[in-house]
């Protein structure tokens, strides 16, 4: 008995240690989501990104998002818009695909356009017919209390 009462006072100590410990809020290997979230509502696929599919005949690419109309907030703006591999030239102001702020209407939902020719223009390589652009479209969302939203990045497939 005297040889395991010291394992067993080290055991207490170490288990009042760690639940006596401030929880900091962050929690690893989970994803930080935003209060309000925001869809792509004509998203066709998820990899697991939502993904637009865009016709190489018309050109054309058409990006929705929406907010709930529960949050009690509107969309003001897409401030931002890059073309890239990750988020970072979208927390910036250099290196931009859209440099002007795309202004809301006063609701839930917004759209963004562009061209396929912008797109290649804006540093992205037009992929082959039935397949995934490697870059991606990456937006800063601003709502009409001044809450900025970065949503998951947008994926492109082009189709015939």
């Amino acid at each position: 008995m005297k040889k395991k009462l010291p394992y067993f006072i080290i055991g207490l100590l170490a288990l009042v240690t760690f639940n006596s410990c401030k929880k900091s809020g962050f929690v690893p290997f989970t994803d930080s989501r935003p209060a309000i979230a925001v869809t792509v509502t004509n998203a066709q696929d998820y990899r697991p990104d939502p993904t637009i599919y865009v016709s190489k005949a018309a050109g054309t690419i058409t990006i929705q998002f929406a907010i709930p109309s529960s949050s009690g907030r509107t969309i003001k703006e897409i401030t931002r818009v890059s073309l890239g591999t990750t988020q970072t030239a979208v927390q910036g102001t250099t290196g931009l695909y859209n440099t002007a702020p795309i202004a809301g209407n006063g609701t839930t939902s917004i759209t963004f356009n562009t061209t396929l020719t912008a797109f290649t223009a804006g540093g992205g390589t037009v992929p082959a017919v039935n397949a995934e652009a490697a870059k991606r479209f990456y937006f800063l969302i601003t709502l009409d209390d001044g809450t900025t939203i970065i949503p998951e990045p947008v994926r492109i497939v082009l189709i015939p």
